[in-house]
């Protein structure tokens, strides 16, 4: 499949019959068209990578394995994701070394509805290797105890329970305009624990990254783009704790043209891959 992908690519924009017409073209932070390989020598230069996606859009989980990839030829990676909670590590390591089959993964690590054709290539990528692949998240039905009851929640939680999620009490700025910002998506339906919740995420997110980072190693995280969309959500947790590491960001928007980033895409990412909105998706 992945083989199938690039030869149409190639294809596509190689027919000059089709150049007027891309599904995708990468842009750096101000706008400006760059070429994946000015990107891949750009993110190799950092420690760690947030990988922005859109979560039911191919060419994110397709460049997402390509810079997997290429970098892998170029660093000592360490794999990490959004889509697998800080619980299930034990039964991911499990797959990993190959004591459990993807049948086992699959009844007990609450898998994402899309993880088998976008999640599982990364997966299965980090076993044939031999890379680490860190389950980042906080469990949901922690993140949903804050989004009912407040930051408050997580105190009653047990020893154990509390090294699933990142340390107590955590941090957190309401002003920070991408919290701001969902506030104001979700009208009457936004509460201050909502962002709570979102702000749970974003730490414990940071919080395993860093755990698990090694010096001289270069650390790949994918996550929906809205947890690190303008240098905020897990980067702003990563730099209040680490500062002297150099992170990236990759941020997928959609939009009708993609041979001109609107204005309200700018800056939300040191690189931005614009898909054509006719694309297909994958759920």
């Amino acid at each position: 499949m992945k083989k199938l992908v690039l030869i149409l690519l190639v294809l596509f924009f190689a027919n000059p019959v089709f150049s007027q017409k891309k599904p995708f073209v990468i842009y750096n932070a101000k706008g400006k068209k760059v070429s994946y390989e000015k990107m891949l020598k750009s993110l190799s230069k950092n420690d760690i990578l947030l990988f922005g996606e859109s979560h039911d859009n191919p060419i994110s989980h397709w460049l997402q394995y390509e810079v997997t990839f290429d970098l892998n030829a170029k660093k000592q990676l360490i794999l990490g994701a959004e889509m697998l909670e800080a619980d299930n590590q034990e039964v991911l390591n499990d797959y990993l070394e190959e004591k459990i089959d993807n049948k086992a993964l699959d009844s007990t690590a609450r898998l994402w509805k899309n993880y088998k054709t976008d999640y599982a290539p990364l997966v299965n990528f980090a076993k044939k290797n031999k890379l680490p692949f860190i389950a980042t998240n906080i469990p949901k039905r922690y993140a949903n105890l804050v989004y009912k009851k407040g930051f408050e929640a997580l105190d009653s939680l047990s020893i154990e329970e509390k090294e699933w999620i990142a340390p107590l009490p955590i941090p957190f700025d309401s002003e920070l305009p991408t919290y701001k910002e969902i506030l104001l998506m979700m009208g009457d339906h936004g509460t201050p624990e909502l962002v709570m919740a979102q702000a749970t995420k974003d730490a414990t997110m940071a919080y395993f990254i860093l755990k698990n980072y090694k010096k001289d190693h270069f650390f790949i995280h994918y996550n929906g783009s809205y947890h690190s969309d303008s240098y905020e959500g897990i980067l702003w947790y990563l730099q209040k704790d680490r500062m002297d590491l150099k992170y990236t960001t990759i941020s997928t928007v959609s939009q009708e043209d993609v041979n001109i980033l609107l204005k309200e895409n700018l800056k939300k990412a040191d690189f931005i891959i614009c898909v054509d909105s006719n694309m297909t998706l994958t759920y």
